[in-house]
């Protein structure tokens, strides 16, 4: 049995929310997706790589044919805009069957782990984590880091065959928890307090989701706030 709480937040500074989101305990499909583009095509970017992985998914897909799918139906659909900044976005997606999961992402949304400590599943596809990998950077410099949104892989952007899609699987027991969260989380609120949050059992999932996105909003508020926790039960 799953439970999930959800929730979304446009932030204290932007006009529009790009983000968007999707949650479906019947077809196991969780999602998170952040989008980028000149005028409104961040929104357009975000609805689209949503509605392509949930179709593509209820049609039988793997999490990773549909992400490759959605990335080349982007590309396509940004080759007739005019602008100078491409349609893109990232994604975040778990598929749950049974016990088991599957994680894939593109970008700098994450995946989170809990079970018992707080474990991150997903690795940003972007300069700042590239940086911290090869040890010219620590966590907490990379937070603050003035190119930290400057993304590495993206889909409608990153050429099909150079797409990087990011995957993790594993087991969910009982009492585990998934949190899927766009950077308009990370970036105002650190894993420890995350893990705080998250951890609680005396709240609901759709507690704990609201409680993550006022931690947000707390901080600068700068961004677009999204984020989905799943949790195990008997």
């Amino acid at each position: 049995m799953i439970e999930f709480g959800h929730g979304t937040h446009t932030g204290l500074r932007r006009l529009r929310n790009e983000d968007t989101y999707y949650a479906d305990a019947s077809l196991g499909l969780f999602l998170v997706v952040d989008g980028m583009g000149g005028h409104r095509h961040g929104e357009v970017a975000s609805a689209t790589a949503r509605d392509g992985v949930v179709a593509q998914v209820g049609a039988g897909q793997s999490l990773v044919d549909a992400i490759q799918r959605v990335n080349e139906a982007l590309i396509a659909r940004s080759s007739g805009l005019t602008e100078s900044r491409p349609m893109g976005t990232t994604i975040a997606a778990v598929r749950i069957d049974g016990r088991s999961y599957e994680a894939a992402w593109v970008g700098d949304s994450r995946i989170y782990r809990w079970d018992g400590s707080l474990e991150r599943l997903s690795h940003d596809h972007s300069i700042v984590e590239a940086l911290v990998e090869a040890g010219e950077l620590t966590e907490a410099q990379a937070r603050n880091h003035p190119q930290r949104s400057l993304l590495t892989q993206a889909l409608g952007i990153t050429l099909p065959d150079q797409l990087h899609i990011g995957l993790a699987r594993g087991e969910l027991r009982v009492g585990a928890r998934l949190l899927l969260c766009t950077d308009g989380l990370t970036d105002e609120v650190d894993d420890a307090k995350i893990a705080e949050i998250v951890s609680r059992s005396d709240i609901a999932a759709q507690e704990a989701v609201d409680q993550l996105i006022l931690k947000a909003l707390a901080g600068t508020g700068r961004d677009n706030v999204t984020a989905i926790l799943v949790r195990a039960a008997d």
